[in-house]
């Protein structure tokens, strides 16, 4: 099958798009990537996008503007997928922009993704997959994360892999707006879920404090010092030490909740300070994560892999007890990893096979992801004759 995959992060800065081709060989899955392309949203979309996020608030007409012009983009960008396929795909995956993930008490309630997957279908002629995450929030689970599916298979132990694995538990990280973790290790189930921030805080304070949508190169942190009280404040988060299955996002790590632990800080911070000590809080909470699970490799992908301050400290505190690589190191640009993932959930999901894993996410039972529009995935169903000419009512 030719899957397109799309994918747009907490960060809503650009649409990753991944074209993939799979092939099933036993109890091997081949994936062989046929190119990536990333679709920057303009300023206007952005801003849309921050308006209807918490902790504003928004209205329903809002909403289905928002709606409606993400899935034009989103139309735009599968058929630039369809073009890095050779002009012919079997589906598109279009996950839509989380706006909100509903999480009380622990449990995930709902969630709610925008970008009108009709206008994809419309655009390429083909069955698109989205609405991912409810099947798994219908059985219990928390919806998220989702890619731990990709992670477990790529991870698995390989004799023929040409990177040779190494000993114990291996470690899938993603980058994102949200750092997200997966543990794959031979002796227990896959673990994953999210960490805390990774570019959430850091984007909200570049463009509060620089007018920029994230902290190019890691300019800034690196321009700055970690403030120690400001770290131990924010590494004091509930969120951080409550046990997985868990999921979170922007309606928990956004500007608001920066402005309140600055201000329960107390005093003033320079702007780059502020910025070095959150890159500094995704390092730690990362980094101890790691070390709870007792990994002896983790392989990042993600906008964050771009920041080198972040990777360096990285780097520094999994010495001598992991190595951090990147999933170029497998053929898979670290930016599109999560597009590809959302593919290889497509091709599962067109076999009726599960995505979400229960171990990861808490659900009862694992669940087959997603709804099709127009129609049925591709596969058992055929069409057969032509459209009917009348109904009849037998009693």
């Amino acid at each position: 099958m030719l899957i397109v995959g799309l994918m747009s992060g907490t960060s809503y800065d650009a649409v990753d798009v991944a074209a993939a081709r799979f092939r099933r060989d036993g109890d091997t899955l081949w994936m062989s990537p046929l190119g990536t392309v990333g679709l920057p949203f303009d300023d206007a979309l952005r801003d849309a996008v921050a308006g209807v996020l918490p902790p504003g608030s928004t209205t329903i007409e809002a909403v289905c503007r928002l709606d409606t012009r993400l899935g034009q983009v989103f139309a735009d960008a599968a058929a630039a997928g369809v073009e890095l396929a050779g002009g012919a795909a079997d589906l598109v995956v279009s996950p839509g922009q989380t706006v909100f993930h509903w999480v009380a008490d622990g449990r995930a309630m709902g969630t709610l993704q925008l970008g009108a997957p009709s206008f994809v279908a419309a655009r390429t002629g083909l069955p698109v997959l989205s609405d991912l995450r409810g099947a798994d929030i219908a059985v219990g689970g928390q919806g998220a994360p989702l890619v731990p599916a990709f992670d477990a298979l790529l991870l698995a132990p390989d004799p023929d892999r040409p990177v040779p694995d190494r000993d114990g538990p291996r470690a899938a990280l993603n980058l994102g707006g949200i750092a997200n973790l997966t543990v794959v290790a031979p002796d227990r189930p896959v673990t994953g879920y999210d960490v805390g921030p990774a570019n959430a805080l850091i984007d909200a304070a570049a463009a509060r404090y620089h007018a920029a949508p994230y902290d190019r190169d890691g300019r800034f942190a690196a321009a700055g010092t970690v403030d120690p009280d400001l770290l131990a404040l924010l590494l004091a988060e509930p969120y951080l030490r409550r046990p997985p299955p868990k999921s979170t996002g922007k309606e928990l790590f956004h500007a608001g909740y920066l402005d309140d632990r600055l201000a329960a800080h107390g005093r003033a911070v320079r702007p780059d300070d502020v910025i070095a000590t959150l890159t500094e809080l995704t390092a730690r909470t990362v980094a101890a994560e790691c070390d709870r699970h007792g990994v002896t490799e983790v392989v990042a992908a993600g906008g964050g892999v771009r920041n080198p301050v972040l990777m360096s400290r990285l780097r520094d505190l999994g010495t001598g007890r992991w190595t951090l690589r990147t999933t170029d190191d497998w053929g898979i640009p670290a930016q599109a990893k999560e597009a590809y993932a959302f593919a290889l959930l497509g091709w599962l999901s067109a076999h009726g096979l599960p995505g979400a894993l229960p171990s990861v996410t808490g659900a009862r039972t694992a669940a087959v992801l997603g709804s099709w529009t127009p129609g049925p995935p591709p596969g058992p169903a055929r069409r057969t004759g032509g459209p009917p000419r009348r109904l009849r009512v037998q009693s």
